[in-house]
Parts: C-alpha cells; structure tokens; sequence
C-alpha cells in the first residue's frame, strides 16, 4: 500500500500521467497486497489473535514499511518525533499483543 499510495509522489514512472491513471496503476499495485493480507489475518484470527491484535499489528508492520519507503525513495530523514511516535505504537503492539487481560500488567 505504501508504493500505491505514496510513490506517485516521487516515482518517476507515475510522472506526467493522468490522475485517473494513476488511481487504477495503484489500485493494481494494491490488489497484490490485498492478495497477501486476507489470508495473513485469516490465519492470525484462526491461531487465536483479536481483531484488534490484528489491525494493531497491521499499522505498526505498515509504519515500519513507510519509514523505509519515506527514507529510500521520498528522501526524508527520521526526525526525533517520528521515532518516539513510532516507539510509543510498538508499545501499543506489547500491550495488545502480549498483556493478556487479568495479567498483572493490565490496568
């Protein structure tokens, strides 16, 4: 989702083509990923995970991916802020991934 949805920004390939163009060339480039993510939380909800555990992880497996992309290809550093927004999302995944309510670290 990360090229079909940010890398008409920089990309040489999407320049100079018609916006529509651009929507459908994305919309193929996140078909694929689509390909992959059902199935992915198919067998995540299936081996026990919450719904949340699964969208939770999704965004923080995204933002990770969208660090990479901003740095390699849109040339953007990763400023103090962003890393502490990242640190504090991968405290998200621990608390909703590996606290189990009724645990002593659950509120």
């Amino acid at each position: 989702m990360t090229v079909a949805w940010y890398g008409q920004l920089k990309l040489k390939f999407f320049e100079g083509k018609a916006l529509w163009v651009v929507i459908l060339i994305s919309w193929g480039i996140a078909f694929f990923e689509y390909c992959l993510m059902v199935p992915a939380n198919r067998l995540g909800y299936a081996g026990g995970m919450t719904g949340y555990q699964l969208k939770i992880m999704q965004e923080v497996i995204t933002l990770g991916v969208f660090v990479a992309f901003a740095w390699i290809v849109l040339g953007e550093k990763l400023t103090w802020n962003y890393a502490v927004s990242f640190a504090l999302l991968l405290g998200a995944v621990y608390f909703a991934v590996l606290v189990k309510p009724g645990s002593p670290a659950s509120p």
